[in-house]
């Protein structure tokens, strides 16, 4: 008898499964595939991997002579995606091989099955009977598919990050930070890149400034971009390299799957209720079944590796009695684009929707020292704080490493710290963080290098 079963072993089963093992249930993880999950093996990893690579790339190719670095013969240099990703697979390697020796320090029982589950207390791991007190459902999601295009024309995001050749006309389809981050990783290898956003914008959950900001700047990067249209028989049709679609003939050899995802729902025995795709859930991410519970990806809250670990924690840790509230506006929204964006709180839509009184204090990082001493001086800092007490709502950032400066701001809305608190917090010169100063300073009366 097990204290819990956790089915899907990505960062939001893992991370509950040690965190399991460290207070002492007896616990067991099922995975039909490899442990780590989509992230680790096929999405956040491997792609940050080839992001830095490409990220490299320019900066030797465009960037050297303007730092000094003569003797560069840019004719010679090119991208070579096969060995970018056996570096990719390396780290890989070593993250997921951390992550089982991890589950197995704790006493976690690593099973390698196809799970199904019996009843609200026993699961089925291929022809094994297990019983437990407690279940986790941490699944995952996958885009949705493309359906009725050429063979071999579309790839899904499992299988993108394997040795191949890139051809020159690459289509991305979706509208996530995801779907701009491949667009611009491919742009910048030097492929010919249209983006087929299926709505109204790109990156729906970013704030409005931010929305923006990017769309400016995939434009200026040359990546084509069409608004409201989706792969299907009907509105996109593909014949001899060209994809016909919103009235328009794009160049493609190459679909790239990025759209929207949908959680990976389990077999089961018993009615486990769903909503538009997704396991339906509490505030305490429990089902409808009492005693079973749903994280990460598969509950359709939010699409982040470490808001699924922060799940997983919240459903342990009340496994275990401890009474605690889960505020996701504290949690930061990741965006590995080029710069980086970030955000964490309220957007300034909400805050208006919300009728607060607040202010906006934004700083440029082209007024930053170190940001131009390092050539990255494109992006800014904005906070959004209510004007009776200077309360941080909000924090937006656009930056080469924006998405490590988000924490501190997270650190801050976590103490419910104020604008005088910012201003008040000194920073080391030069560095790019100092930003949060200024802003601080500009929120309360007037940045210093303003």
């Amino acid at each position: 008898m097990y204290d819990l079963i956790i089915i899907g072993s990505g960062p939001a089963g893992y991370v509950a499964a040690i965190r399991a093992g460290q207070t002492g249930l007896k616990t067991a993880i099922i995975e039909k595939d490899v442990i780590g999950g989509m992230c680790l093996n096929w999405g956040c990893i491997p792609s940050k991997s080839i992001m830095e690579s490409v990220k490299l790339y320019q900066r030797i190719s465009k960037d050297a002579s303007r730092f000094g670095i003569d003797g560069i013969d840019k004719k010679e240099i090119s991208f070579n995606w096969n060995k970018a990703i056996k570096r990719s697979e390396g780290i890989v390697k070593k993250l997921t091989g951390g992550v089982e020796f991890l589950l197995k320090k704790n006493g976690v029982d690593i099973i390698k099955a196809s799970a199904r589950i019996v009843s609200a207390n026993s699961v089925l791991a291929d022809n094994r009977l297990l019983e437990t007190k407690n279940i986790i459902i941490a699944t995952g999601s996958s885009s949705t598919k493309i359906e009725n295009q050429a063979e071999g024309l579309v790839v899904e995001p499992k299988m993108l990050f394997t040795e191949r050749e890139i051809p020159s006309n690459i289509v991305v389809a979706g509208k996530s930070p995801v779907a701009v981050e491949l667009a611009q990783a491919f742009n910048m290898m030097g492929k010919n890149v249209t983006l087929v956003a299926d709505g109204p914008s790109i990156m729906p959950k970013a704030d409005g400034y931010i929305r923006d900001f990017m769309l400016n700047k995939i434009k200026k990067e040359r990546i084509k971009v069409l608004f409201d249209q989706e792969l299907s028989d009907t509105t996109g049709k593909w014949s001899d390299g060209v994809l016909s679609i919103g009235g328009e003939q794009v160049p493609c050899d190459l679909i790239v799957n990025a759209r929207d995802r949908k959680g990976n729902l389990i077999d089961s025995d018993i009615p486990i209720e769903t909503q538009d795709g997704y396991i339906k859930t509490d505030g305490n991410f429990e089902t409808s079944v009492k005693g079973i519970f749903a994280i990460g990806d598969v509950n359709g809250i939010c699409m982040y590796a470490h808001v699924g670990s922060a799940q997983g924690l919240h459903v342990v840790n009340s496994i275990k009695g401890i009474d605690q509230s889960f505020d996701l506006e504290k949690l930061p929204m990741n965006m590995y684009t080029i710069p980086e964006a970030a955000q964490i709180g309220i957007t300034e839509e909400k805050a208006k929707e919300a009728g607060y009184d607040y202010k906006i204090s934004e700083f440029p990082l082209s007024a930053n020292g170190k940001a131009q001493a390092e050539g990255n001086s494109e992006g800014f800092i904005r906070i959004i704080s209510e004007n009776k007490y200077g309360e941080v709502l909000g924090v937006q950032i656009v930056a080469p490493n924006a998405t490590d400066m988000i924490n501190e701001a997270s650190a801050y809305m976590q103490l419910e710290s104020t604008v005088y608190d910012i201003a008040r917090t000194i920073h080391t010169h030069p560095t790019v963080s100092e930003v949060f100063m200024e802003a601080g300073f500009e929120a309360v009366d007037k940045a210093i290098h303003k």
